[in-house]
């Protein structure tokens, strides 16, 4: 259950004075690879407790601090504090130099905690009802993931009209995300020895068929509240064969659909089973994307206040948790997302600023 107790003093304390930049440091500088976020987890409870305008409540490793001002709206700013794990290449403990803050976490997605823990500490009267959300284990599989543990056992904890995912999105608002799924197309054949392939059906030829479909396939642009998302239908695996001198009778080639927010899994197998009309066609895998709701007030606020572009979240995030528990979300924080994960993981200092600034026109 959800502890509303003080913690024990942390490790490691976080100044919540200090600058955003500095702050992002601290908060890389503790590690907290998935399932050994303990330490940070601490730290932000300790930095948050003193703060008289929020509730504190600790669940594991994941922190949540909410006001209770009666505003007319609630909206949720959340956050993973996990990284993926460290490499031989050091990268931490993080360093400036020309602007630019380097380490592990410094895009994904540590600044955009920085950023949450700098807004929690600045706003104690903020316009709309807040929910800060400091999730662990987004980085590995999601039955450790901390907000979808919430969603199950304290739904309330989650309950707004609004969220924004402050993962890495170079600055720009990235509303919803598309869903995706996997099935297994399998074609099947007739074993034989391959020097007499007569006696038998070769299931591998047979997934040329397969392929052809794939290469023939026109993927659709969709608008949904005015985003454009990009489907996609690809082939990501094919596998088949018993040795190399046996005609295989069976061959099994591996598809990922990302398909727009307009549609549930239901509708999107329904469509690559139409696709793949005549083969054995089996739902490995899916979740379902999210819609950005910009139509909403809160919404339609939040990008006034930004002023930056808004663009279609075009992978996966955990706006779509947020989503199946009714709270329509965007993604936007600091960091160039395709430097996440990688060695030279770095991030503009002007970013940081830019959207600590950015929350608070919002918020105050």
């Amino acid at each position: 259950m959800p502890s509303t107790q003080p913690p024990a003093a942390p490790a490691v304390a976080l100044d919540l004075s200090s600058d955003v930049t500095t702050l992002t440091a601290a908060v890389c500088d503790i590690e907290s690879v998935s399932q050994d976020e303990a330490a940070l987890a601490d730290a932000i409870e300790a930095a948050l407790r003193p703060l008289a305008h929020l509730e504190v409540v600790r669940d594991g490793n994941t922190v949540v601090a909410r006001t209770s001002l009666g505003r007319d709206e609630r909206v949720v700013l959340a956050g993973h504090i996990d990284t993926v794990p460290l490499t031989s290449t050091p990268n931490l403990p993080t360093r400036q130099a020309d602007g630019v803050l380097w380490g592990r976490g410094t895009v994904d997605m540590k600044g955009g905690v920085a950023v949450m823990l700098r807004v929690a500490a600045e706003v104690s009267e903020p316009v709309r009802d807040l929910t800060f959300l400091f999730y662990e284990c987004e980085e590995i599989d999601g039955r450790f993931n901390g907000l979808a543990r919430l969603a199950e056992t304290s739904p309330e904890l989650l309950a707004a009209d609004f969220a924004v995912l402050l993962e890495p999105t170079d600055g720009a608002i990235e509303g919803g995300c598309k869903g995706t799924l996997r099935v297994d197309v399998v074609t099947t054949g007739v074993a034989a020895h391959s020097a007499r392939p007569w006696k038998g059906h070769n299931a591998i030829h047979d997934a040329g068929a397969v392929l052809g479909r794939l290469t023939a396939y026109e993927a659709e642009t969709i608008t949904v509240d005015g985003l454009e998302y990009h489907e996609a239908l690809q082939a990501v695996g094919i596998s088949g064969g018993i040795a190399g001198n046996v005609i295989p009778d069976r061959c099994t080639v591996t598809v990922n659909y990302r398909y727009a927010p307009d549609k549930d899994t239901e509708a999107a197998f329904a469509h690559v089973r139409r696709v793949f009309d005549g083969f054995d066609v089996t739902l490995s895998d899916a979740a379902d994307g999210a819609r950005p709701g910009l139509h909403l007030p809160a919404a339609q606020a939040f990008v006034e206040a930004l002023g930056v572009p808004v663009n279609a979240k075009e992978g996966w995030t955990d706006v779509a948790r947020f989503t199946a528990l009714g709270v329509p979300a965007v993604n936007f924080g600091p960091g160039d997302p395709n430097l996440a994960h990688m060695d030279d993981e770095a991030c503009p200092v002007e970013q940081y600023e830019a959207a600590e600034a950015a929350l608070l026109r919002w918020l105050r």
